[in-house]
């Protein structure tokens, strides 16, 4: 597989970046009025013409409509989106995620938001014993509704030699972190037992991060290696809460815009390596405070620690290993963290890199009251929150609708960038990202974006599963290796369209959409469960393999996983 070099580019090159067929004008700001809390200071934006790549005002975008937004969905004639969905597991309690090293044993690893990862061999029977168990390292989860827990692994490209996997997960608060604030999370690898490949060695456990965080919510909390340039890729959220504001976010530009800060970033690291070139990293430590505040609402010393140099490496062509844009008087710290990759997200609670193609980078991230979106990220880039919620402008102020206006750039004079997708909440109150199909079961899917929406409501399960066709020609080309040669035309928005699951008693699954993955034979499988929150006492948590249009299939038998100590597991 060719593998992609990125070339270095800062947001200060991205500000004089005008692609062909760019739409440019003579402002960097959309609309009338600034909208408030947008910029404030130094945040000012560059002057200057600037391409604009936010996607606003594209026929595909969603709309706020009587006082909702609406999803634009679209029908292709030439494609009839109908699936089966056969059975393959079940008996978990809350499955995020579903994945497969490539070592020719045919396994899937079902990772359960509780703390545990189940394998089902091939032949589709659940172990009885867990590979990988973090119940008794993880914060006190809430049964109705949390998102912390357990929320990736991803196996090393060399796992079938190294036996490496890392995890997301997140602990209790660490004695370092500010008082009063939710968890810790821990970006972790560790060591399959050499005695026994289905069990991990959990006291060779290596934390790569620290990431203290003030709200439960907004983790992001994926990790995915790039099948491209082997690189370990991890999410994380803008801290939580709501609007980018509150305890522990920047006054005024918020978490995802504050370069100096990782939260509302894709970060990525060089597992195999400790080298970080001319990156500015400070052993155990990123960054020094930029101002004196108090610290429970901004503290003055960096809420994560980091292991650049001893544990990993910084890849040279991340965006700010060798180069720094100015640092804001509003940012909080003094220094860019080199492992930020790109920036502007909200919470990017799902990340999947496309198997076949072009390796593209896949982020869902969810939105505030109106619009959910999906990426296509690139090195260096910024993807607007929380300038833009979506395409449309967002006020933190006022969250029920629209801002009047608001920058097309970010506040180094970059470009926002759009998403592919945007969706209202008439389809769902989340969406849930997915892969490209390159599976063989259903011809019409391949090269096709599959996602969903979570539920409607947090009480009764009803996600939807959706397709989204890139637009044509698309996916013969190649994307620019990094967002500063982006132009409108590769960025442009794809159609969706509804999924029909064949057997199904209605249009939707009947159950919370909790997840997607694929196997090595690049096959596709869906997660679902029936309850909104990872309840340990539940166990209707099920992994579906698609499968072409046929009635829905029963499961094979499946062992009971056995649950010791104190714990409380999975009911029989």
């Amino acid at each position: 597989m060719t593998k992609i070099t990125i070339v270095i580019a800062s947001l200060l090159i991205l500000a004089l970046v005008a692609g062909a067929g760019a739409q440019v004008g003579s402002s960097n700001v959309s609309g009338t009025n600034e909208s408030s809390n947008q910029t404030t200071g130094n945040a000012q934006n560059v002057s200057g013409n600037v391409t604009d790549l936010t996607n606003a005002g594209s026929i595909l975008a969603a709309a706020f409509q009587d006082n909702r937004s609406r999803t634009n969905l679209t029908t292709i004639p030439s494609f009839t989106a109908d699936i089966g969905l056969e059975l393959v597991a079940q008996n978990f309690t809350s499955p995020m995620m579903v994945t497969s090293p490539n070592d020719g044993t045919g396994r899937l690893f079902v990772v359960d938001q509780i703390g545990v990862v189940w394998v089902v061999d091939a032949n589709g029977t659940t172990l009885p014993e867990p590979f990988l168990d973090l119940r008794g390292n993880l914060a006190d989860l809430s049964p109705t509704y949390d998102e912390r827990g357990l929320l990736s692994i991803a196996f090393h490209p060399d796992y079938q030699s190294n036996g490496k996997v890392y995890a997301f997960y997140s602990a209790p608060l660490r004695s370092e972190a500010p008082e009063g604030w939710s968890c810790t999370n821990h970006i972790s690898e560790f060591q399959v037992d050499p005695e026994n490949p289905n069990a991990v060695n959990t006291s060779s456990e290596k934390v790569l991060m620290y990431i203290d965080k003030p709200y439960q919510n907004h983790n992001g909390g994926q990790l995915a290696f790039s099948p491209a340039d082997g690189y370990l890729y991890i999410s994380l959220g803008d801290g939580g809460k709501a609007n980018d504001v509150g305890n522990g976010h920047t006054p005024s530009i918020g978490n995802a815009q504050d370069l100096t800060k990782i939260y509302g970033k894709i970060l990525r690291i060089d597992v195999d390596s400790t080298a970080t070139g001319g990156a500015m990293v400070q052993q155990n430590m990123t960054g020094t405070a930029n101002v004196n505040v108090n610290r429970t609402e901004n503290p003055p010393e960096p809420t994560w620690t980091t292991f650049a140099g001893s544990l990993y490496g910084i890849p040279t062509d991340n965006p700010f290993a060798e180069t720094q844009p100015r640092i804001l008087d509003t940012y909080a710290y003094k220094t860019i963290p080199p492992e930020i990759y790109a920036c502007g997200f909200r919470n990017p609670a799902y990340m999947a890199f496309d198997s076949g193609g072009n390796n593209t980078l896949f982020i869902a991230d969810a939105g505030q009251n109106l619009f959910e979106e999906v990426d296509i990220v690139l090195g260096g880039g910024n993807y607007g929150w929380n300038i833009r919620e979506g395409t449309h402008c967002f006020d933190p102020n006022a969250t029920t609708a629209p801002g009047a206006s608001c920058n097309i750039t970010g506040y180094q004079g970059e470009p926002l960038i759009g998403p592919i997708f945007e969706g209202g909440h008439d389809l769902g109150v989340v969406v849930v990202g997915g892969n490209v199909y390159r599976g063989t079961a259903v011809l019409g899917l391949q090269g096709r974006y599959i996602f969903g929406y979570w539920s409607d409501g947090r009480t009764v399960g009803n996600g939807t599963l959706l397709a989204a066709t890139p637009p044509t020609g698309w996916a013969e080309g190649a994307l620019p290796e990094t967002a500063a040669s982006l132009t409108p035309d590769e960025n442009a928005m794809w159609e969706v369209q509804m999924v029909n699951i064949t057997g199904g008693a209605n249009e939707t699954l009947g159950a919370f959409l909790r997840g997607f993955g694929e196997d090595t034979n690049q096959d596709l499988y869906v997660l679902t469960n029936d309850v909104g929150g990872p309840d340990n006492s539940t166990s209707t948590g099920k992994l579906w393999k698609i499968v072409a249009p046929t009635a829905v299939t029963p499961a094979p038998t499946t062992a009971t996983p056995t649950v010791t100590g104190e714990q409380t597991g999975y009911a029989a």
